[in-house]
């Protein structure tokens, strides 16, 4: 029998935990008619000095265990996170409990912003990891040792896997199952429970970028101009012109102040406009790459395959409104 521990920190999306551990009961559902022992011994222990887990959405989970009553001594097959907590008290006593459990472990997991905290264990340097879109930047600049990937909505390094936001723990817990029962359960367990096996797409499908604004002054101005022009010639001279600046010295001052250089941002503001149309509106996909400054549907097409890993089609096909649908 597998033995799974979940450490639940305070404030986060309870979903998670419980989800994670719905799929591992399904899993032992589906097994008992074959196996005489569960196919997994699920635990779930809180880091708050009660057994008490507050979700952010006001609901109340009852933990198993306190984390600080359990010996990290102890023999365990998965531990696994599923955030980082609110405050960097809770954040260090489970990086502390961790580092002393990960000997003893046969695989340590992270879900969403649990990577931060693995990431302070050191057990992350050297391997590929990933975490939540919006946390990928702060990943890779707090601990630059890491290999931070931004597409795949989870990754396995050895002994130690981490995952995209929120429900990517649901993709990763069904890896977890296929690693451990093979593909027919985790097949089985996913259709049942309506899921995919293998989630169309990559977590940057999700993801928006986060368009740094510069503090004031003349970048700030052409920020606030450029969603309006995005059919305009976007060039570095002609922006540099734009802003009276030399196209070296633009190119510069733009990338210290948005932390981008000129050309990605100027793809990023089209892109979400190009995305913004797919979503909203029946407008055909040449429209949309003549309205956003794409030129072409082959242009359009080839930015949406390089930033989201998928088509402007399939896109839409995933996240357009309801009344398009």
């Amino acid at each position: 029998m597998h033995t799974f521990l979940i450490i639940v920190p305070d404030g986060g999306m309870l979903f998670e935990a419980a989800g994670i551990a719905d799929i591992l009961m399904q899993a032992n559902r589906l097994m008992s008619k074959d196996a005489r022992t569960p196919a997994y011994q699920v635990t779930l222990a809180t880091t708050q000095q009660h057994r008490v887990v507050h979700g952010a959405s006001g609901l109340n989970l009852l933990a198993d265990h306190r984390l600080c009553d359990l010996d990290p001594n102890t023999p365990r097959d998965t531990i696994l996170i599923t955030g980082k907590g609110l405050t960097k008290e809770e954040g260090s006593d489970v990086v502390q409990w961790i580092k002393k459990a990960a000997p003893h472990a046969g695989r340590i997991v992270s879900i969403c912003g649990g990577a931060m905290l693995l990431a302070e264990t050191g057990l992350l340097d050297g391997r590929h990891a990933t975490t939540h879109w919006r946390l990928l930047d702060t990943l890779q600049s707090e601990f630059p040792q890491i290999l931070v990937e931004r597409g795949p909505i989870y990754i396995q390094d050895g002994s130690v896997w981490t995952s995209g936001g929120v429900s990517s723990g649901f993709d990763l817990t069904l890896a977890l199952v296929e690693d451990d029962h093979g593909f027919n359960l985790a097949r089985d367990v996913a259709q049942d429970l309506v899921m995919f096996l293998r989630r169309p797409g990559s977590q940057a499908q999700f993801s928006r970028y986060l368009l740094n604004q510069a503090a004031e002054g003349p970048i700030r101005d052409l920020q606030i101009w450029l969603p309006d022009n995005i059919t305009a010639d976007l060039s570095v001279e002609q922006l540099a012109e734009h802003v009276a600046m030399s196209p070296r010295n633009f190119t510069r001052v733009f990338t210290r102040e948005t932390g981008m250089t000129p050309a990605k941002y100027v793809e990023e503001v089209r892109l979400n406009a190009a995305r913004q149309r797919l979503e909203q509106t029946t407008l055909g996909v040449e429209q949309i790459a003549v309205m956003t400054g794409f030129g072409t549907g082959l242009n359009l097409r080839r930015v949406f395959e390089r930033n989201l890993q998928l088509t402007p089609t399939e896109y839409r096909e995933r996240f357009c409104s309801r009344m398009l649908a």
